[in-house]
């Protein structure tokens, strides 16, 4: 007679940071099922045997999140309400011999490329056989799709080439092949991320060939938007606007970090462009791609940043009027080019002008915003919250961007599926409308 194999622990991944570490706990607990593990939600207060923390390491404020994180979870081991802490990630790459020095009831730490190792630790194989597929934490109808590892950029303020490593692409077809798996499932939106997007293929193919993977994944059936995250401006490849022009199923929605406008400050972060060729780059996107959202992001508080190097990124958001801004500011971090600046700026400072920046894409925002009344979007819909239901255009993407609201009582809509609705008020970060038929 055959005995019931003993039940295997209980394991909780704590996921911190970027949609990038997103992707990798999904990995991660895609290999541990297929183990026979059990993985429980995320924060389950109960029957956890053992926790994996999946940290950040990208600034100060997500080293500290993800610093707090261990010690809660090495608090509760103490207290013998886990069995076996395990840490992952960006932190623990850049900083894993002092975290084992001063956080000793952690049982092990692992590297942002050690998977296979962690599984190891936890007598479970490496099942090279599930390559393309994995779980889906976010929203069962979008996944993002990360078609590469690393980056070979210097900008001299990111650590990220620290803790990832270079640039190395996925290539095409194994990327189609997840698409097609996330597409079975029932994923309608693919959102394309990468540390340095453009990029994609020159180290397998010996040219970029992000344009070849747009059209690839385009063909995929039941894939209604991709949208991409994170484009490089410098030596952007223009031929991935003719395929957004051509396919209807690639967002017409670009996130290109832009991070200055200061020539100088551009300079001494090492961008590799300067401020009117970003104009020109600006201006050739929205002439081949009328309508295109753009998205960027600003860092404010660079060593050396005066007051006239912002009020230069002040004018040249208000002259772009982009359609979405995001506003970090400058974190000093060890290894980098720029830690051999001199922190010059205050804390207080660095606050003041990123609140500055951001209430300039407010009004901004807002007069975009105002300007949709009337007209009608397709909407795909996320979540019912109390009295609305919650949904995003093509110009935005989850967490990050707008969103529409429709009252429930009054609209039919169903999560997950695309409908048509027609703006009726405006917010600054927010669209209310109705939902009606289209043709």
């Amino acid at each position: 007679m055959k005995t019931k194999a003993p039940c295997k622990e209980k394991i909780s991944v704590i996921t911190l940071g970027c949609s990038k570490n997103l992707v990798d706990s999904e990995n991660l607990i895609t290999q541990l099922r297929a183990n026979d593990y059990e993985v429980l939600p995320e924060h389950a207060d109960a029957d956890t045997d053992i926790v994996i923390i999946n940290t950040c390491g990208f600034i100060e404020l997500a080293k500290q999140e993800s610093i707090d994180a261990i010690l809660e979870y090495a608090a509760l081991k103490r207290a013998g309400k886990i069995d076996k802490l395990y840490v992952t990630g960006c932190l623990s790459q850049r900083y894993r011999n002092e975290l084992e020095a001063e956080i000793p009831e952690v049982d092990a730490f692992f590297g942002t490329l050690e998977m296979p190792a962690l599984l190891a630790r936890l007598n479970a194989d490496y099942k090279h056989e599930l390559l393309g597929e994995r779980e889906i934490t976010t929203l069962p109808h979008y996944a993002y799709l990360k078609i590469s590892e690393g980056c070979n950029r210097t900008c001299s303020f990111c650590a990220i080439p620290l803790m990832r490593g270079r640039h190395i692409s996925r290539p095409v077809e194994e990327l189609v092949q997840e698409a097609k798996s996330l597409a079975r499932r029932g994923v309608k939106e693919l959102i394309l991320i990468a540390q340095e997007l453009t990029y994609y293929g020159l180290d397998l193919y010996k040219k970029r060939e992000l344009p070849r993977l747009l059209h690839a994944l385009a063909d995929v059936e039941g894939i209604e938007w991709i949208r991409l995250h994170y484009a490089y401006p410098s030596r952007f490849p223009l031929e991935v606007l003719d395929v957004m022009a051509e396919r209807p199923n690639v967002c017409k929605y670009l996130d290109i970090p832009l991070q200055h406008a200061s020539d100088r400050i551009l300079e001494a972060m090492r961008r590799q462009i300067t401020c009117d060729e970003t104009r020109r780059l600006l201006d050739r996107i929205r002439q081949r791609i009328p309508g295109i959202t753009l998205r960027t992001t600003f860092l404010v508080g660079f060593p050396g940043e005066t007051e006239a190097d912002f009020e230069l990124l002040l004018d040249f958001v208000e002259e772009q009027r982009f359609d979405r801004v995001g506003v970090f500011q400058y974190s000093h971090e060890e290894n980098t080019r720029a830690y051999e600046f001199l922190d010059d700026v205050p804390p207080e400072v660095k606050a003041e002008r990123a609140e500055r920046l951001m209430e300039v894409q407010r009004e901004i925002s807002q007069e975009k915003n105002e300007a949709k009344v009337g007209r009608t979007f397709k909407v795909l819909f996320d979540r019912k919250e109390r009295a609305y239901f919650v949904g995003r255009t093509e110009a935005d993407s989850p967490e990050v961007d707008n969103e529409v609201r429709v009252e429930a009582r009054s609209n039919h809509a169903r999560i997950g599926n695309f409908s048509w609705v027609r703006i009726t008020q405006a917010e600054a970060y927010d669209l209310y409308g109705i939902v009606e038929p289209h043709a």
